[in-house]
């Protein structure tokens, strides 16, 4: 099945449920919310949280030796959070950083293919749209080398190396007079084909903010 019918079929199937299954609470006397997120295997997963009538989609990354990486989207399809434990026995991290206690229950999940993205193969140009509607661009080597391109004032650079968890590469970058863009964050490199036409999209966060960018190009180009 396709990923964009896997998750239109979660959506419907979510929509059956009879209870909301993403809660928040008042947070005790920790400084930091306390957050957790109900555990899947090893693999990739389509999932759907929070109200029932309304739910919230999603991407759940797991590998076997305990890391995860949750993003939830918004109704635009946008990542609007960003949940991730780098090991079986780390504490899940929010971003951004929710207000109260935060508990994620799945209503339904349902596991689906994702090859791992091929660096030789990711090789070319890309664009990318940024949060204040204008565009930069970017080049990537086959030696996973990210170099900024010339389009605009903002510069994106960064590395792809492979990734512990399934279907990704892991991502570091760089950004300058990027509007919307922290400095630099870490994350992932996915492909999907329920993100076309996008070649291929970056996820990731420095603590505080997460990245989003989907990239447009042809690779070779």
């Amino acid at each position: 099945m396709r990923a964009d019918d896997v998750k239109r079929s979660i959506l419907a199937a979510a929509a059956c449920a009879a209870a909301a299954s993403m809660t928040a609470c008042g947070g005790g006397d920790d400084s930091r919310p306390a957050v957790t997120v109900g555990d899947l295997p090893a693999g990739v997963h389509m999932v759907s949280t929070g109200n029932a009538d309304q739910p919230t989609v999603g991407r759940y990354y797991a590998s076997a030796d305990g890391k995860r990486l949750l993003v939830l989207e918004d109704d635009h399809d946008a990542a609007s959070l960003l949940l991730r434990r780098p090991g079986g026995g780390s504490p899940w991290v929010a971003v951004p950083e929710p207000q109260a206690d935060l508990d994620v229950q799945f209503l339904r999940s349902q596991a689906v293919a994702a090859a791992t993205p091929a660096l030789p193969a990711l090789a070319g140009r890309y664009v990318v749209r940024l949060s204040d509607g204008s565009a930069a661009d970017f080049r990537i080597g086959t030696d996973g080398r990210l170099t900024a391109g010339t389009l605009s004032r903002c510069q994106l650079s960064g590395t792809l190396a492979a990734g512990a968890l399934p279907g990704t590469l892991s991502a570091t970058l760089a950004a300058r007079d990027c509007p919307g863009l922290p400095a630099s964050a870490t994350g992932v490199l996915v492909q999907d084909p329920s993100d076309a036409p996008a070649a291929l999209r970056l996820l990731a966060d420095d603590g505080s903010r997460l990245v989003d960018l989907r990239g447009y190009g042809e690779p070779g180009a």
